[in-house]
């Protein structure tokens, strides 16, 4: 697959604008995230539940001596929890001046694509996932979904 990824490049000759992604799944899917909204990624050691929170939030991390929230992709987008016990992987960003990490089954490669390659989310997908996605991208290895880690984070936010 990484090499799939890394052959998505725009056509000889074309001066595209370009944008990179951190590439991760969940369930099996590919999702993206545009690599300036990533901070950091870890592989928790220890998650604290955190009593009455809601369903998306898997708890709490520490972060290099920094409490940090983390949001249970597999929650988010309605996927069922992994069904053998897997370490999984965050993928840190911030919003509203506080530091997340949306726990993902694996974190993939960067990856460059062109903005023209971006397509509108088709109306099958899911409405929830709609909702969180910028767009998709069409890849030799699948559809890469492209979400929006603000809309991610303000949904959480309101189930609280």
């Amino acid at each position: 697959m990484a090499e799939a990824l890394r052959n998505v490049d725009a056509e000889p000759g074309k001066t595209a604008q370009r944008r990179q992604f951190v590439t991760m799944t969940v369930a099996g899917q590919l999702f993206g995230l545009p690599i300036l909204d990533v901070q950091d990624i870890v592989v928790p050691e220890r998650i604290t539940r955190v009593p009455l929170g809601p369903p998306e939030v898997a708890g709490l991390i520490n972060l290099r001596g920094k409490i940090v929230t983390a949001i249970d992709m597999r929650d988010v987008l309605r996927v069922g929890k992994a069904e053998a016990v897997v370490r999984r992987v965050g993928v840190t960003v911030s919003w509203k001046s506080e530091t997340y990490t949306l726990l993902v089954d694996a974190v993939g490669e960067v990856v460059e694509l062109a903005a023209e390659d971006d397509e509108a989310p088709p109306p099958t997908l899911d409405s929830r996932w709609r909702h969180l996605a910028n767009g998709v991208v069409r890849l030799p290895v699948g559809l890469l979904v492209i979400l929006n880690a603000d809309r991610i984070l303000a949904m959480a936010a309101e189930r609280r």
